[in-house]
């Protein structure tokens, strides 16, 4: 079970782009194919940093020069990679390092424009695997024409100085164990409880000292230090879910260095971490009843009659293996909140629709295999109990110190009472129990809204039924920008750049690339 703040399945409901992958790569485990490459030319030599108004004391790591090289585990030519020596604490240059790591995809087609910096969200995704992996699901083939394509491990995160906690066997436990006592009760509490304290204090025994500055805001400022080390006098970047939290916060510290953003399936900067967890409850049971209405609609549903009645039968099966959990080949057992994380993993895209299907119609049948690999999917492990990367750690990490931890009992009591009216299927498994508040570190980061004034246009792209950063976000974060411009996708799923509608790619393609601004308020049918 999944104990983080807002609500027991909140780490990919904020964010994870990759977690609309096609559903073939989904339960094979297969990896994205790497961009094939016809260069064999040596990585470019890097531009000269820029160094207008770098802070006071911080000018060396503005100034230092890049060593770039071929990329492990990925072909030569096209990609190289470096690592950026970031300060540890931006308040004080003199605190320690870290270190960043960086990868490129070198423009297609003769001089890139610039650098186009990617986040794929989290917080605590790789963005150097997404672009490693994936640079063409991470941006359309006429972005990587015209852009040196950038991923980059935020601090905190994978192959950067990242945060360390458990190792695979403690990991499984503390996700897919079930608690001995009955869900709600004081025992069940006390157990999750220490579970969170178990996890803290393996974070602080492993991670050297960075968990007070795993921030978005300390994020952001490495960002500026990546546009100044590659060369840009202004940012160039495209961020997906979390990822717009990311540069929303940029626009905010550096607005006169904005150059073309776009955010892709915001996160509202001014909403708690109560109100998050509560209007992703309401989104995931939305897009669950989507999904219900197309599987009532094939030949293959498990369930029948009407969405009402096939999401109360699917409430019953949640219910039935929250009292009598099944076992799996490998020894775990599926109990409610494992079948509710699968649930939401395949929520992310309709691609992934069939394949939820299946997990459902095999729980009934007492299989639960399918239902795992989803859930593992969404947990980034593999076959073999590995788990593929620091994700969970690195995204408690930065929400522990982002969020101020909610106290109003009242408030937490209301918004519980919301879930249960809005998501009933959903609510029972919402609420776990907040790590947050055993973290080592208090929070330093705020929530407000962010208008960045004096920055050049941001392009905000929401979706009308994306259950992880639901459209009014999107809507939010754009009134709020004051040089917000809003692009709509109405349909399914989570973000809306290069998914396949013509109008949203052209719109984002003809921004970053010739800079055109869409008209604000453009709406993208199917």
């Amino acid at each position: 079970m999944n104990t983080s703040r807002r609500a027991p399945l909140a780490r990919r409901a904020l964010a994870v782009i990759v977690g609309a992958v096609a559903a073939v790569s989904l339960l094979t485990g297969c990896l994205y194919s790497v961009i094939p490459s016809d260069a064999t030319s040596s990585p470019a030599p890097s531009r000269q940093p820029d160094l207008d108004g770098v802070p006071a004391g911080f000018e060396e790591f503005y100034a230092q020069t890049l060593d770039w090289t071929s990329c492990e585990g990925v072909d030569a030519g096209r990609y190289d990679c470096t690592t950026v020596t970031a300060p540890l604490d931006w308040s004080d240059p003199e605190a320690g390092t870290i270190d960043l790591a960086v990868i490129r995809r070198a423009a297609t087609h003769g001089d890139a424009i610039g650098s186009l910096l990617t986040n794929p969200g989290g917080p605590g995704a790789s963005g150097y695997d997404l672009i490693a992996q994936s640079a063409s699901y991470a941006v359309g083939e006429a972005v990587l024409d015209a852009y040196d394509v950038i991923g980059f491990d935020p601090r905190g995160v994978g192959r950067s100085t990242a945060v360390e906690c458990l190792d695979a066997k403690a990991m499984d436990s503390m996700l897919y164990d079930i608690p001995a006592d009955p869900r709600g009760s004081q025992g069940w509490t006390d157990e999750l409880t220490q579970r969170n304290r178990d996890f803290v204090n393996a974070c602080e025994a492993h991670s050297e000292g960075i968990l007070p500055y795993i921030t978005t805001d300390n994020a952001a400022r490495d960002m500026d230090l990546l546009r100044g080390v590659l060369g840009d006098a202004k940012l160039n970047y495209l961020g997906y879910s979390y990822g717009t939290f990311l540069g929303a916060t940029y626009a905010k510290l550096f607005p006169e260095r904005v150059g073309r953003l776009v955010l892709d399936g915001a996160i509202d900067p001014s909403v708690s971490g109560t109100d998050v967890g509560t209007t992703q409850a309401i989104g995931f049971e939305s897009a669950l009843r989507a999904y219900m209405a197309d599987c009532l609609d094939g030949g293959d549903c498990p369930f029948s009659g009407t969405v009402d009645q096939a999401m109360a039968d699917l409430g019953t099966l949640l219910a039935s293996v929250d009292a009598k959990p099944l076992r799996n080949s490998d020894g775990r057992m599926l109990g409610a909140d494992t079948l509710m994380t699968g649930i939401i993993a395949a929520l992310y895209s309709e691609d992934s629709w069939s394949y939820l299907t299946t997990a459902l119609a095999q729980t009934l049948e007492g299989d639960p295999s399918t239902a795992f690999s989803l859930a593992d999917f969404y947990n980034n492990r593999d076959r073999n109990g590995n788990y593929s990367d620091n994700s969970t750690e690195a995204f408690r990490a930065y929400n522990c110190m982002d969020y101020p931890v909610d106290t109003s009992q009242a408030d937490k009591d209301a918004a519980q009472a919301l879930v249960e009216q809005k998501a009933p299927t959903i609510a029972p498994y919402w609420q776990g129990v907040d790590v947050c508040e055993v973290w080592p570190y208090p929070p330093t980061g705020v929530r407000e809204k962010i208008t960045a004034d004096g920055a050049a246009p941001i392009v905000v792209v929401g979706t009308t039924n994306d259950p992880a950063t639901p459209y009014a976000w999107s809507e939010s974060l754009a009134a709020q920008l004051s040089s917000g411009v809003l692009v709509t996708r109405e349909g399914e799923g989570h973000t809306g750049y290069n998914k396949g509608n013509t109008c949203v790619d052209s719109a984002v393609e003809g921004y970053l690339i010739d800079g055109t601004v869409p008209q604000d308020g453009l709406r993208c049918s199917r």
